[in-house]
């Protein structure tokens, strides 16, 4: 059975999504959507969500935006945020806020909530979440300050200032849940959605 001819579209800027989504063999066009993240988290916190259900709701929302533009796309969004404890964790805005941020999470271990869903026609179609668990070990400081200036500007396109397909994997002595959510997505319910869908061949 031939596959249909639906469009994909990421409705994020993340290279690192749409590198797994293209070394998926899946064929889609970027269209990142312009939500208040900042707004949606305050939000979530007020009203005391969880950060798998704040990531959810970011998700929904990018893929919700540009599904109104392109009502008969099918529109992934996607998003993650990191708790570790009570406390959650933005991008860091400069390299100053990521050392900040590394020294917080050292010898700590935090959650990955990553969450992503697929709208069409303004309405989510389907959802997914995954959780994943990462320990980092107790660096050094000298270590900590190699590690910055060797990844410069790359820390702060992350959240938690770390690329784990890079660098940034030297900075953990645990990692536990699926590899893809880490990496923002959940690649392997994603890509049985599409099928399902009858987007990519079964």
């Amino acid at each position: 059975m031939a596959a249909t001819a639906e469009r994909i579209i990421l409705a994020s800027a993340s290279a690192a999504r749409a590198s797994l989504l293209r070394a998926a063999g899946v064929d889609f066009a970027v269209e990142p959507a312009a939500i208040d993240e900042a707004r949606l988290k305050r939000e979530a916190r007020q009203a005391g969500d969880s950060a798998i259900g704040c990531a959810s709701t970011l998700a929904a929302a990018k893929a919700c935006c540009i599904s109104l533009r392109h009502p008969a796309a099918l529109v992934i969004g996607a998003d993650q945020v990191l708790s570790a404890g009570s406390d959650w964790f933005d991008k860091p805005g400069d390299p100053a806020e990521a050392r900040t941020q590394l020294l917080a999470l050292r010898g700590r271990t935090h959650m990955l909530a990553t969450a992503a869903c697929v709208a069409c026609n303004g309405g989510v179609l389907w959802r997914a979440t995954s959780t994943p668990e990462l320990t980092m070990r107790r660096f050094s400081d000298a270590f900590l300050e190699e590690y910055i200036a060797a990844e410069g500007d790359a820390l702060l396109g992350s959240v938690g200032a770390y690329r784990l397909e890079g660098r940034g994997v030297q900075l953990f002595s645990r990692i536990a849940g699926d590899h893809f959510a880490v990496l923002g997505l959940p690649l392997i319910e994603l890509l049985g959605f599409l099928r399902k869908r009858g987007v990519m061949l079964r």
